[in-house]
């Protein structure tokens, strides 16, 4: 049995264990939520991409619906909440460049998955690495579709904040569930508002060291605080002592990424 309390550390390390953890813990909350009509279609299937994909992810429709339910569990304490309503998802392969995308909006969501960048994973005929990058890149996007926007800033095209909060939270979601590889994976120096890896695990360090529930807290505080700012939402979820500056200084140097006396 699986109870609400508690989710977050169904999501802890990138392991196996976490993955399967996550997705049992998912399925126990978000199996009846409608995640949207899933429209798979194979736009490249003379494609070895494609050849390979489908070698490994045999029920398209199944895999996204699972990951959708974990991404859900990872940006929203239950289907009672303020959900980002999704009618139709329309993914799929191509042979193009690049990796993947998401667009549409308004309940009409598109994904394309480059086969061209299956079959380079697939160097060295390594299924899992394939398998790996797949369910990660799908965290990503599948974030895009679900989650919640900051508002009174402007857009994802002209302003850096609401860009680096979109793109951080995908990373952190995939981070959260195991879609990278730990340590390994996560870039040193720069900054939060670089979005992406290095703004995702920072969150994802702000939920392991701060509050277990800061994903869904932050993701959350789009709707409460407008107009919305990296150190207003901090502040409304932690409280009004911290400093979203301050705490990115403590997060690099608990990894080590700047010792005492530096400022990156």
């Amino acid at each position: 049995m699986c109870m609400l309390a508690g989710l977050s550390a169904c999501t802890s390390k990138g392991t196996q264990a976490t993955v399967e953890k996550a997705s049992s813990c998912a399925e126990c909350v978000w199996k009846d939520y409608f995640v949207g009509n899933i429209l798979f279609e194979d736009k490249a299937p003379e494609s070895e991409g494609s050849r390979i994909y489908h070698s490994i992810i045999t029920d398209p429709k199944a895999y996204i619906t699972e990951q959708a339910h974990v991404v859900l569990n990872t940006l929203y304490f239950s289907p009672k909440d303020s959900i980002v309503p999704v009618n139709n998802l329309h993914y799929t392969l191509e042979d193009s460049e690049g990796i993947s995308a998401k667009g549409g909006g308004n309940g009409e969501i598109g994904i394309f998955y480059s086969t061209r960048h299956v079959a380079k994973s697939f160097a060295g005929n390594d299924t899992a690495k394939v398998d790996f990058e797949t369910r990660g890149v799908l965290l990503h996007e599948l974030t895009h579709a679900y989650q919640l926007e900051p508002q009174g800033i402007g857009n994802y095209g002209n302003s850096k904040v609401f860009w680096a909060f979109i793109e951080g939270m995908a990373d952190a979601v995939r981070v959260a569930n195991g879609g990278f590889h730990g340590e390994a994976d996560r870039p040193k120096g720069g900054n939060y508002m670089d979005g992406y890896r290095r703004a995702g695990y920072f969150f994802v360090w702000l939920r392991d060291n701060k509050d277990p529930d800061f994903l869904r807290k932050f993701n959350r505080s789009t709707l409460e605080v407008v107009p919305w700012s990296f150190d207003g939402a901090i502040k409304h979820v932690l409280g009004k002592e911290y400093n979203i500056d301050d705490l990115w200084k403590e997060y690099q140097l608990a990894m080590g990424d700047i010792k005492e006396g530096e400022s990156k």
